[in-house]
């Protein structure tokens, strides 16, 4: 990779010799003296020796000659090992405060990184960066590459042990078994399969474990119910809820990726403390998963019902109006018209037959459907048996393996709705709720649901429609979680907005911050984007009377008016795609192209066109289609 050239500023700061730095230079000549000057400021900047000749910039050896006196080319003359160098090194070295690193400050710097450094971040590169950092604060001289990388995996590794021994010891007897079960059950499915096909250990692993693994399925009652199966599998293991509380987020998703990967032979192959953290990892994730597809599934199903009941009943109501429509008056001016010119066409002979024509039907159609009461009670109707036969069943397990909760007490009447539908689950065909029971009351209940959810029974007792009041219910949850007011426990994305911030956010603003790239006075951020929009606008007003193509003006229409594009010029390439397959055509390279309807709609006429003529017979090419 080329190095970018040091300016005047850079040489200045990095590469000027100070007072005692040049009495150091003094008692030494020629390039002896010029390498020691090029050693000690390579080593103030870097914390390190150079390599070699190649990592000094030829603008700062030229700028410290010059400071010493020595021409720049006597710098190939100094030996860059042996006692001379040696001798520099330990000089410089005694000048600065540095020390090289013994094998007791190597197991300080392993123990230190292992402790506050690899127990929360993995990846090498970034703990081969503190370790650098953790060097030139102790005044340590840098390791050798080679053994910088051994460092960092004693490192990497004590801390993994650590964290494996700590999290395995917080696990019962019994959590650890069912956990160890996971992958034990294995040998008979390896042995299998080498005996039969030879092919070594099976890596779809147990039926239990590979179950937890898969994905989730397309939105359908099935894949509810199988996704909340999936959910108590992970339950039963017994997992403790703040098991890894004190364990950073990316340390718990790499261990989740790392058991989500392995065979479980390979995961056989661990200590036991370093196997049973592994899979809680991977339990752990995959309960936050599970429980957020069960919430995205909830929404989507609600959704769904809501959706699917309109357009039945839509299709329903337009049919039903075209029969019920006979009564009206309009109907006996279509059959009159109609009878009168049998041959005519709907448009000639029907439209003109009713005031209005074509859009006075339309309107009719279009407030039947949409303002007409009957068309909300068909739907609502439509969409209880749709509930009540099919998805309740799956929508009631839910409420039972999640739990929803509210920061907000206004949203609380919605989750005392859910526990009364979740009380009376099992209480078979009973149309109302008891007399005696308190029903939640909440906003969704008002409106088009009103007269449905409440209906007077044969005592001419104002009662609640339990199945109504079911679907209500669903309903407000769904709108609510989608906002954010109401939280299921045990999710991740579904979380409670409380948790979004870490939670030493507050303890470590300044250095949060830092990274965000914001002020910690929100003064200063509100001054510093008033004056980005101010500077913005003020360029986008200054620059729109220039602008040839946009006319603002007073208008009905609206005050901006953007002047048509023009014709883009036709690609090079495409009028001998057209003269190709006027000629015979070439197979269509594309997967989604029927030839038959998208090359023939592609089609020119067999001639290609002239120049002239290309204008007017311009057609659109199907950008599914390549040649």
């Amino acid at each position: 990779m080329a190095r970018s050239p040091l300016d005047l500023d850079d040489l200045v700061e990095h590469w000027t010799l100070l007072k005692d730095e040049q009495a150091l230079v003094s008692g030494k000549r020629g390039a002896t003296r010029l390498g020691f000057a090029v050693l000690l400021k390579f080593y103030t900047q870097h914390g390190r020796f150079p390599r070699g000749r190649y990592e000094l910039p030829g603008e700062a050896v030229e700028f410290v000659a010059r400071q010493v006196q020595v021409p720049a080319a006597e710098l190939d003359a100094y030996e860059w090992s042996g006692r001379t160098v040696e001798y520099h090194r330990a000089q410089i070295r005694g000048h600065l405060g540095f020390r090289e690193c013994s094998v007791a400050d190597a197991d300080k710097l392993t123990a230190w990184l292992a402790e506050h450094v690899a127990c929360k971040e993995r990846r090498p590169e970034q703990v081969r960066v503190e370790l650098l950092a953790r060097c030139r604060a102790e005044s340590i001289e840098p390791p050798t590459p080679g053994r910088c990388d051994r460092i960092v995996g004693a490192a990497l590794r004590v801390a993994e042990e650590t964290l494996a021994t700590r999290i395995s010891a917080r696990l019962t007897v019994e959590s650890t078994e069912r956990i160890v079960a996971l992958v034990a059950g294995a040998d008979q499915e390896d042995d299998a399969g080498r005996g039969e096909a030879g092919t070594g250990e099976g890596e779809d692993g147990p039926p239990v474990l590979g179950k937890i693994k898969e994905a989730p399925g397309n939105v359908s009652l099935e894949t509810m119910l199988t996704e909340i199966d999936k959910l108590l599998a992970v339950r039963a293991v017994g997992l403790p809820a703040d098991l890894f509380a004190d364990v950073a987020p990316k340390v718990v998703a790499g261990w989740r990726a790392r058991a989500a990967v392995e065979s479980p032979s390979h995961l056989r192959t661990h200590p036991l403390p370093l196997r049973v953290t592994l899979l809680a990892a991977l339990l752990h994730e995959r309960e936050r998963e599970i429980t957020d597809t069960l919430v995205e599934l909830l929404i989507s199903t609600v959704h769904r019902i809501g959706a699917r009941a309109e357009k039945k009943v839509t299709e329903q109501l337009v049919n039903a109006f075209k029969k019920v429509s006979g009564k009206e008056n309009i109907l006996f001016k279509l059959a009159e018209a109609s009878l009168g010119e049998p041959e005519g066409t709907v448009r000639e002979v029907v439209y003109p037959a009713v005031s209005g024509g074509e859009q006075t039907l339309r309107e009719l159609v279009h407030e039947f459907k949409t303002r007409g009461p009957v068309y909300r009670r068909t739907v609502q109707t439509t969409l209880k048996a749709s509930y009540t036969n099919h998805y309740r069943r799956g929508l009631i397990k839910l409420v039972d393996v999640l739990e929803f909760r509210s920061s907000n007490h206004t949203h609380r009447p919605v989750i005392e709705a859910l526990a009364l539908v979740a009380r009376y689950a099992a209480a078979g065909n009973t149309t109302y709720y008891p007399l005696g029971e308190t029903v939640p009351v909440h906003k969704a209940m008002g409106g088009d649901w009103a007269e449905v959810v409440h209906r007077t029974d044969k005592r001419s007792r104002r009662r609640v429609v339990r199945m109504v009041y079911e679907v209500v219910a669903f309903q407000a949850l769904r709108d609510q979680l989608k906002c954010k007011e109401i939280w299921v426990v045990g999710a991740d994305k579904w979380r409670n907005p409380d948790e979004d911030l870490p939670q030493d956010f507050a303890e470590r603003r300044e250095e949060n911050y830092r990274e965000l790239r914001k002020p910690l006075d929100a003064a200063d951020f509100i001054d510093e984007l008033r004056e980005q929009m101010t500077t913005e606008l003020t360029l986008l007003n200054d620059g729109m009377p220039r602008l040839s193509w946009l006319d603002i003006a007073e208008r009905k229409s609206g005050a901006i008016r953007l002047t048509p594009a023009e014709a883009q010029p036709e690609p090079k390439n495409l009028r001998g795609s057209r003269a190709r397959y006027s000629a015979g055509g070439a197979p269509c390279r594309s997967s989604t192209c029927s030839r038959k309807r998208c090359c023939a709609r592609a089609a020119w006429t067999r001639s290609p066109p002239s120049p002239a003529a290309a204008p007017s017979r311009r057609r659109s090419w199907p950008s599914a289609c390549s040649w």
